[in-house]
C-alpha cells in the first residue's frame, strides 16, 4: 500500500474528561494514510477504545479526499455520535493543516 506517492500524518486533540478512550489515553490520536498527489485517505486508524470505533472510523475516513475537509467534517457530524466527536474534528482538522504544510515541499 505504501509506495512513493503515499505519506503519513497524525492529529491529536484532547478527549473530554470521563470516557474510556481519556482514561485511556488522555487524547485522542489520529492516524492517516494519504496519496500526497491526490489528497484521498487510503487507509485511517485512531486511539477510541473499541474495535468497532476504530473501524467505523477508519470506515468513514477511507476513500475521502483531504482536500474536501468540510464534506468529510460532515461526514462525522452526521454519522458519528460517541462523545469524541469534537476531539476527532480536531485531530482532523491538525491532519488537514500538516498536509497543507508539506503539500507544497511534496509534490
Amino acid at each position: 500500500m505504501t509506495d512513493k506517492r503515499t505519506i503519513f500524518l497524525t492529529g491529536y486533540a484532547k478527549l473530554p474528561e470521563g470516557i474510556t478512550a481519556w482514561e485511556l489515553y488522555r487524547i485522542i490520536a489520529l492516524g492517516i494514510l494519504l496519496d500526497k498527489e491526490t489528497g484521498e485517505i487510503l487507509d485511517a486508524d485512531c486511539t477510541l477504545s473499541t474495535r468497532v470505533a476504530h473501524e467505523f472510523i477508519r470506515d468513514l475516513l477511507v476513500g475521502e479526499n483531504l482536500n474536501c475537509l468540510s464534506d468529510i467534517e460532515h461526514k462525522i457530524i452526521d454519522q458519528y455520535f460517541g462523545s469524541a466527536k469534537k476531539a476527532l474534528i480536531t485531530a482532523l482538522r491538525i491532519c488537514y493543516k500538516n498536509y497543507k504544510q508539506i503539500k507544497g515541499r511534496l509534490l
